[in-house]
Parts: C-alpha cells; structure tokens; sequence
C-alpha cells in the first residue's frame, strides 16, 4: 500500500480549534512535499497535554483512503 512519512509538530493551542468547531481537518505535508488534508479526528489518539508531535506514517489505498495512521518515534 502507498504511505508517507509527515513530521507533525501541532501545538495544543493549535488543536484547539478542532474542539471550538472552528476546523475539522488539518494542513500537513509529507517528507516528499506532498499536501495532506487530513480529517482532524484521526489525530486525537496522539494529542497530549503540548499537542502532537512525532513522525507519523499515514497508509492510504489506491483510491486515497486512509488505512491508518502510526506513530514512528
């Protein structure tokens, strides 16, 4: 399956919006400079108290469905 690899430095304040219903989806690119839209909802599990930070790997289908998305470090 097709993935990328994102560097994902999301302060908490930031994310906030996403629980205000002032966003729903978040702008992030990918190592290879690729735009990602990426529904706000499957970063939650990664949100801590300072907000999301790591290298992630996002999976998607041929069709540009996402199949998961996993922490690395």
């Amino acid at each position: 399956m097709p993935s990328l690899v994102l560097d994902i430095a999301l302060p908490a304040e930031r994310f906030r919006a996403v629980y205000q219903g002032r966003a729903n989806r978040v702008l992030l690119f990918s190592r290879d400079g690729r735009k990602v839209s990426l529904p706000a909802h499957h970063l939650r599990p990664f949100l801590r108290h300072d907000g999301i930070y790591g290298v992630f790997e996002l999976e998607f289908s041929v069709a540009g469905e996402l199949l998961e998305l996993r922490q690395l470090q």
